[in-house]
């Protein structure tokens, strides 16, 4: 029997990285027109209207009692592009503190706005999102959690015969890991509040690699490396989703990124994490 040789790629998503054909990828490819009618976003702001480049005031803020009674005029000044644009970020900046006030990841959030507002459309990573990426999967005890389907497996078909894990076994974990649940910022309660949710919440690739696997008489440890990708952008089935259509913070985001007056690029966001394994002979 022969053993399996690491470093080794032991699963990857059918979803590619490095995805740039990706509806949520794109940016600057809606009018004004289409964002009213088709997705019902009049009303983005408190603070601008982006269609007329127009200041609100108390009159014309939806969410004032006094809105309205001027009918459809604005009484604010109009506004450049670039100063409409980066009102709605500092908006967008205010309206994201519900769902990033606890844990050591909330500030991540700002840099990704400020990242989204230089609109360079490069890969962004940060050593707090690897640090996230790895606290997701070491502490996921749950019935799908991928760690310890690994762990399970090495722990059933290791071959302390050979000191090692056979090679026609890989196929075999690679079909346990797509029976799993990927590492993803979707908790019940904690990613809705520690900025995670809306920074990342899913992954869009995610490849697992074991990069070695010590075997002993008495035991085993493998080092096994997770890369993921997401993209911090919105399609048009997001903005389409009641969760998303209803938040001021992802309207405002599908307008900066998608209405053909502004154009702000959306980026890859790239995390990975390395994490060990151990068990003991039977």
């Amino acid at each position: 029997m022969t053993n399996a040789v690491f470093p080794q790629t032991i699963f990857m998503t059918q979803r590619p990285f490095n995805d740039y054909g990706a509806d949520d990828i794109r940016y600057g490819d809606i009018s004004a027109d289409r964002l009213i009618r088709e997705f019902g976003l009049k009303n983005i702001s408190n603070i601008v209207d982006p269609y007329t480049l127009t200041r609100l005031t108390t009159f014309d803020n939806p969410q004032s009692r006094f809105a309205g009674v001027y009918g459809g005029a604005h009484r604010g000044g109009t506004i450049s592009v670039q100063d409409c644009a980066r009102l709605l970020f500092e908006e967008m900046q205010k309206t994201s503190l519900p769902y990033s006030f606890v844990g050591p990841y909330r500030y991540l959030i700002n840099q990704m706005l400020r990242h989204f507002q230089r609109s360079t459309g490069t890969p962004f990573s940060d050593s707090q999102l690897n640090a996230a990426y790895q606290d997701k999967i070491v502490n996921d005890n749950s019935h799908d959690s991928m760690k310890l389907a690994i762990q399970q497996e090495f722990n059933d078909h290791i071959d302390f015969s050979t000191f090692g894990y056979p090679q026609n076994r890989v196929a075999e974990l690679s079909k346990i890991i797509r029976s799993r649940v990927l590492p993803k910022f979707d908790s019940f309660l904690l990613d809705k509040v520690n900025g995670m949710g809306i920074t990342v919440h899913d992954v869009h690739a995610t490849k697992i690699d074991i990069i070695s696997l010590d075997v002993e008489e008495q035991g085993w440890k493998a080092c096994i490396k997770f890369i993921g990708q997401d993209h911090f952008g919105l399609d048009v089935d997001d903005i389409r989703k009641r969760k998303f259509n209803q938040l001021d913070f992802f309207k405002i985001w599908f307008v900066l990124q998608r209405y053909n007056k502004f154009g702000f690029k959306p980026f890859l966001t790239n995390m990975e994490a390395t994490i060990t394994l151990q068990g003991v002979k039977k």
